[in-house]
């Protein structure tokens, strides 16, 4: 997120000074590298807006040519008749999103870090502490103190930056833990992506490798109490277990990369922004992984900002004022994708018989109506809001708090 954000702030601000300090270091793969495949690769998906983003930094040519188009999408609820489909078609024509192996995402993003003489880049630099001042912010660094008008804060959803600022959270924990790894399967998958919820909670199926791939990245949702029991299935018994609840769409499933796991909840800090200060990314909202919101909505958080502090004239960069602007403007995506995201959730992993009957109506309205599917690809793409299109001139509760 970081690096994005640094891109678009140097190229809405020219003549600004933007230094991007990173706790590791920063290197840049070979081509070689990322041209030979690598099983356990994690991937991100990338909504159309995002997309659009990327071309707009010039990081896209290099980066295109490690994704695969998501062409078609399929939601179904196992054992019951409810499901949509989704295709270009409802797209005018182009791809719903991209899946893009991070290392190639983080290759485009460094190389272009590293081209762009506008921009300092420090790494590795460990940030101790960052305090407000009567002229600005100080960074307290292991290399020395730095002073900016404006700091923004992307150090993840544990994000120690923010609790040594005394910035609060609200934290609901869904007693979930996704399951992420990538699989082999006999039959290609042509492009498309699989969200299938199930008894346990949603599983989804990118497509890698381009549209004859014949790899998929999984993300499984369980239960925390069943997590180590499934993570630790020899890999022919999971591969059983994945089969027996996806079905055969892919024909069989004949190979499983690393299992990793990560707890999921819902975290909303309580301020993102401050005089001087910005919250962003998992730092900001960190949310359940079904439907793929949380990076790409960081993203549209990162260009509304440099748009409203391209904007601002001679304002400091870190005023109050313009900071809340910047976060008005943006509340309304925030709480549709996390609302999105968390509805999907919660509705989806219920079985309660009025919440089976509701979801499947549900899907079987947005399959039978163009103008739901319409409406629903247009969030899930990020275009909901006009705000949304790089290319255009929040508080919420919780289930408990952290100070």
């Amino acid at each position: 997120m970081g690096a994005a954000l640094a891109l678009l702030l140097a190229q809405s601000l020219p003549g600004k000074s933007i230094h991007l300090l990173e706790q590791k270091p920063l290197t840049s793969a070979s081509d070689q590298a990322l041209a030979q495949p690598h099983f356990d690769a994690r991937s991100t998906a990338l909504a159309p807006t995002s997309v659009r983003l990327f071309e707009r930094l010039g990081v896209w040519p290099a980066l295109g040519r490690h994704a695969t188009a998501i062409l078609r999408v399929q939601v179904s609820d196992r054992g019951h008749p409810g499901w949509v489909r989704m295709t270009t078609d409802s797209n005018q024509g182009n791809p719903l999103g991209y899946v893009v192996e991070n290392r190639a995402l983080s290759r485009a993003l460094v190389d272009a870090l590293l081209a762009n003489p506008a921009l300092t880049l420090r790494a590795p630099v460990n940030v101790r502490s960052v305090q407000a001042g009567a002229d600005g912010m100080t960074l307290a660094t292991d290399q020395g103190n730095l002073r900016a008008q404006l700091v923004i804060v992307a150090d993840g959803a544990d994000s120690p930056l923010r609790q040594s600022l005394g910035i609060g959270e609200s934290v609901k924990d869904y007693h979930q833990c996704a399951l992420i790894a990538n699989v082999k399967h006999q039959l290609p998958h042509k492009g498309v992506a699989y969200e299938r919820f199930t008894e346990h909670g949603p599983m989804a199926l990118l497509p890698l490798g381009g549209d004859q791939g014949a790899v998929s990245a999984l993300v499984w949702t369980w239960p925390e109490s069943q997590i180590q029991k499934i993570a630790g299935l020899q890999d022919s018994q999971f591969l059983e277990r994945l089969q027996q609840v996806f079905g055969y769409r892919l024909g069989r499933f004949l190979q499983v990369g690393v299992r990793q796991s990560y707890a999921l909840q819902l975290r909303l800090a309580r301020e993102q922004v401050r005089s001087g200060l910005v919250l962003m990314g998992n730092a900001a909202h960190f949310l359940h992984p079904v439907a793929g919101q949380g990076y790409n909505l960081a993203l549209r958080d990162g260009l509304h900002l440099a748009e409203v502090l391209r904007d601002a004239g001679d304002t400091p960069l870190g005023d109050l004022a313009l900071l809340q602007k910047y976060e008005r403007q943006q509340a309304a995506d925030q709480r549709a994708t996390i609302f999105l995201s968390d509805t999907f959730n919660e509705l989806f992993r219920s079985g309660d018989r009025g919440a089976v009957l509701l979801r499947n109506l549900g899907m079987m309205g947005v399959e039978s109506s163009s103008a739901l599917r319409n409406l629903f690809i247009r969030q899930l793409s990020g275009r909901a809001s006009r705000r949304a299109d790089p290319w255009s001139p929040l508080r919420f509760g919780g289930t408990h708090d952290s100070r």
